[in-house]
């Protein structure tokens, strides 16, 4: 089987370096060689050796190689990469790709021409790095009715959320040693605003619950607004904060979510800290299972992409509609996208940090304005004002609410004369 690899960065010269080094053992797993034959960059990376390779700086003539039997698409973004999926689809190749942006954004429209085709498109690699999760959902787990799955699947966010907890470092100063340690991008948005967790989670969700990727229609948010206040509150009440992507199998519908959460610290995806990757999944049958490993890094990503092509090899001479759909389940037989619930029908617990004056009256305001709402105060923190500050922080823990009653609750929390400042608040899940 002939391979084309269009990106050589570092995804690229990792899986050229772990292609080449274990050959002998891929070609064993595949039942026959395997030889990459064309590389498609527009520069040279000093770190794989491409010297017995057809490079090209036109990435669309590996597209249109006819002796490429499977095109590697890593050259990241989406338009171009659409373009040049497409035109590989057309060609009659198999595609594997590290891209979450394309399969998010693009992935019904490329798997409907792949299946029209009779070609494989694989995207092991697109979330989470080396963690074998698409096949765990899509296979390992595909006697069961999955509930619901959390992942920790943005390892530049958890190492801020890390260095913050473990060093009381605010969220500016671990950002700037997550980009001096070359963890964060020059901007860092997709990272610490959600969107990468994003595309990954509908992903997921895709093949969790048969359903057809829904990216526009998650609800984000990032972790710009997480002081280093609610990391300590968070551990004095016995959570940790975490940023989850979330996808909830309910009676109305799916919740898609991507947002900070507090965790119970006795939970195992509340220890996962660094720039480690995590998804817990629960199905109905086997209970919950969570998946640990890297989620980025050249070799640790090209471990992905090479199972893919591995699977490619496997199924090179087998029928197309015997082999495993591509999103889990037929196109056919995918649900609607109806079924995806706007986030002010989410049901979650809360975390409130509230800025009130030390007067006699104001915890039973705001009590009175949740219970209203229909929210209960579960737990609450009420530390003596520091010397010469008429403020002093609340913080709340509540029971299970909607979005719209605990946003209604703040709106009238905030407008108390007893109040300072906008109310934080972060979501609460037990994930057990």
């Amino acid at each position: 089987m002939k391979i084309g690899i269009c990106g050589l960065g570092t995804v690229g010269g990792g899986t050229v370096n772990v292609m080449t080094r274990n050959s002998a053992e891929i070609a064993a797993r595949c039942g026959r060689s395997v030889e990459i034959v064309q590389v498609g960059a527009r520069r040279d990376n000093p770190d794989c050796d491409t010297s017995n390779i057809n490079v090209s700086r036109e990435i669309f003539d590996v597209a249109n190689n006819p002796d490429v039997d499977v095109l590697v698409e890593l050259i990241g973004g989406t338009t171009v990469a659409r373009e040049l999926v497409l035109t590989a689809i057309a060609n009659g190749k198999h595609v594997v790709t590290a891209n979450k942006a394309l399969i998010a954004e693009h992935g019904n429209e490329l798997f409907a021409a792949a299946a029209a085709k009779g070609v494989t498109i694989a995207y092991e690699a697109a979330v989470a790095g080396g963690i074998p999760i698409i096949k765990s959902l899509r296979e390992g787990l595909a006697g069961n009715r999955i509930e619901w799955l959390a992942g920790i699947i943005n390892g530049t966010g958890n190492y801020i959320l890390t260095e913050m907890r473990e060093k009381g470092r605010s969220f500016e100063e671990a950002l700037s040693q997550a980009q001096a340690l070359g963890y964060a991008e020059a901007d860092p948005t997709f990272d610490v605003e959600g969107i990468d967790a994003a595309h990954k989670l509908v992903i997921m969700a895709s093949l969790a619950f048969g359903m057809p990727l829904a990216f526009d229609k998650v609800f984000t948010e990032g972790i710009s607004g997480v002081a280093k206040d609610d990391i300590q509150y968070a551990d004095e009440l016995g959570y940790r904060i975490k940023h989850l992507g979330i996808a909830r199998r309910t009676g109305e519908g799916v919740e898609l979510r991507v947002h900070p959460t507090l965790i119970p610290e006795r939970r195992l995806i509340a220890n996962v800290n660094g720039v480690m990757n995590a998804v817990l999944v629960n199905g109905d049958a086997v209970g919950p299972t969570l998946y640990y490993g890297a989620g980025a890094g050249a070799e640790a990503t090209a471990s992905a992409v090479i199972a893919d092509i591995v699977d490619v090899a496997r199924t090179l001479n087998v029928r197309p509609d015997q082999r495993v759909p591509l999103a889990g389940v037929t196109q056919e037989s995918q649900g609607d996208l109806d079924e995806v619930l706007s986030m002010d029908d989410a049901e979650t617990s809360y975390y409130m940090r509230i800025s009130a004056f030390d007067k006699p009256g104001v915890m039973s305001k705001v009590a009175t304005i949740c219970s209203e709402q229909g929210i209960s105060i579960e737990a609450l923190i009420q530390h003596e004002p520091a010397e010469g500050e008429e403020l002093v922080p609340v913080v709340l823990l509540t029971s299970r609410a909607r979005e719209a009653q605990l946003q209604e609750a703040v709106s009238q929390i905030e407008a108390l004369d007893t109040i300072q400042g906008p109310v934080v608040r972060i979501r609460v899940e037990p994930l057990g």
